[in-house]
């Protein structure tokens, strides 16, 4: 059976997604399962055994020039002649509907009640429903495997095999260290309001005195990891680092602490220890185990309407994260 995903963004979704894999091929050995997405994520899929064909599309290139809508269109048409059996629509866009439509007969996705985009549930030949704020990895799951006969429960998502994969980086190597712990902090996020203040993270790194490595994605979050380094003694700002890279980082860190965001993502799917900090987002993004924890602030989160006024993460204590840090550290 040949079964296409689309899954097209972002970093933190496509992960949260790529959990069920391993459930659907354990199921079903046989089952050939391609996976459509944003060119840009591509390489977080990369490596998975479970995968049998990344298929990338650059559908962003469409809001900066319409006419790379006819490139994109002629694209997917080209891998629907890989005549799949199903397509799943694993994120319940009206793009994703779209696509997924163009590269099936039978299309599987979110119901109306659903998603936020109800109108792309139209699109599909079976509609799977689930609370829209049900846990973000319960529900990519659900859409993922109820197509196929497949149940995955939430202690098989518990008891998971990591999942992220990667080639050696020898970029990395010039800061791994035997002699203290490595801590990852990812200090950036797609809204302001989602990024816990430069200056405690800093205080972090002089609680936690481990090799603490600053990762970052964009030039203003090269400044702040440059201004964090040059605050604590302790943390370094790291030179940017491509996907396989980053994934290979955190592969070797003791403990990530981060914003709700995809890097701090990988650690979950890698089976990392890690520290998830939340203020304007629902902790339902993310599940909670002996060695992933959540921080989150006190505001009353709404999943169907997020705020991205809402600065509370900047009220979180310092203590509270290098409590918990310590404890997953062993200390």
């Amino acid at each position: 059976m040949k079964v296409a995903i689309v899954k097209l963004s972002a970093m933190g979704d496509i992960i949260h997604a790529m959990v069920a894999l391993q459930y659907l091929k354990r199921a079903n050995p046989e089952l050939e399962i391609d996976w459509v997405v944003e060119a840009g994520f591509a390489k977080v899929l990369e490596g998975n055994p479970d995968i049998d064909h990344i298929l990338p599309l650059n559908l962003k290139a469409i809001k900066k020039d319409k006419k790379a809508l006819v490139a994109q269109v002629r694209q997917v048409r080209a891998y629907a002649q890989n005549h799949y059996d199903l397509v799943i629509d694993a994120q319940g866009l009206i793009k994703s509907a779209l696509t997924t439509m163009l590269l099936g007969k039978r299309r599987a996705g979110f119901s109306k009640s659903s998603i936020r985009e109800g109108i792309a549930s139209y699109l599909y030949t079976q509609k799977v429903t689930i609370a829209y704020d049900a846990n973000t990895i319960d529900r990519n799951a659900k859409v993922l495997s109820e197509p196929l006969g497949v149940e995955i429960t939430p202690a098989m998502i518990q008891a998971k095999k990591p999942f992220l994969f990667y080639e050696e980086a020898p970029e990395i190597v010039p800061y791994l260290r035997e002699d203290t712990p490595m801590v990852i902090f990812v200090i950036g996020s797609t809204w302001e309001s989602r990024n816990y203040p430069k200056e405690k993270f800093a205080q972090i790194a002089d609680a936690l005195r481990a090799n603490i490595l600053v990762v970052w994605g964009s030039e203003t979050e090269r400044e702040r990891a440059v201004w964090i380094a040059q605050q604590s003694r302790y943390a370094t700002a790291l030179p940017p680092l491509n996907l396989n890279a980053l994934k290979a980082l955190i592969a070797h860190a003791d403990l990530l602490i981060g914003n709700d965001t995809g890097p701090t993502h990988m650690a979950w799917g890698l089976n990392i220890p890690s520290i998830t900090i939340f203020g304007p987002t629902p902790i339902n993004r993310v599940y909670e185990t002996p060695i992933n924890r959540v921080v989150n602030s006190s505001s009353r989160v709404n999943p169907y309407k997020l705020n991205k006024q809402d600065f509370s993460i900047e009220e979180i204590a310092v203590a509270e994260i290098v409590t918990i840090a310590k404890e997953l550290l062993g200390d």
